[in-house]
């Protein structure tokens, strides 16, 4: 059975994502996160992502062909857009249990749905997953704080990897990796390079 998103969209990123989720999976993907934003006039980002975490410029242009006349058909926004279709990227967001799992040990930043001990925003290296709580260690601590904090998977409304060397190196690593797996060739790095798949427009 396909692991579900436990981070999900709320307002018009979650009608969308209700919309093109289903085409997505069944193209043998995963979503990883959907945002209209004002960028460029306005942008519809979606995210998405092979199961082993990769995907190339020319599966991006696939996903895109696929869901633009689903979403022209359903008409969601109401206002000419541009979609784009992108990876994840390295400083990726983290949305299913498995990512803080398989990320543990790199710094993530948080926001929760609503105030923890009189915070939203929280920054931590990922220690532990324990069910649907995730333990961090705090990257600043205040003297009245505890170094270690753990939140319910539940309670978190964003969460992303904050870029650094090394999660670049380990980033790079996994990829390379996975790209050996697939006998993948290096000189075609280009084509799995996090990218748009290429703007297309509605009116």
């Amino acid at each position: 059975m396909r692991e579900k998103r436990t981070i999900i969209e709320t307002g018009i990123d979650a009608r969308i994502a209700t919309i093109v989720e289903p085409e997505i999976e069944a193209m043998g993907f995963r979503l990883v996160r959907v945002r209209l934003s004002g960028a460029n006039g306005l942008t519809l980002q979606i995210m998405a992502e092979r199961p082993d975490g990769m995907i190339s410029v020319g599966e991006c242009e696939s996903i895109s062909r696929a869901i633009g006349p689903i979403l022209d058909v359903e008409d969601p926004v109401d206002s000419a857009y541009h979609l784009e279709i992108s990876s994840p990227g390295i400083d990726r967001p983290l949305v299913r249990i498995s990512d803080f799992e398989s990320w543990t040990g790199y710094v993530a930043k948080l926001e929760t749905r609503q105030l923890i001990n009189g915070r939203k925003r929280y920054k931590g290296t990922i220690i532990s997953v324990d069910g649907e709580n995730i333990t961090f260690r705090r990257v600043v601590d205040k003297d009245d704080e505890t170094p270690e904090f753990t939140l319910p998977i539940g309670e978190i409304q964003e969460a992303r990897l904050i870029l650094s060397d090394e999660l670049i190196n380990e980033a790079l690593k996994r990829d390379k990796e996975l790209r050996k797996a697939n006998g993948i060739e290096d000189n075609k790095l280009d084509e799995i390079e996090d990218a748009g798949s290429g703007n297309e427009t509605k009116h």
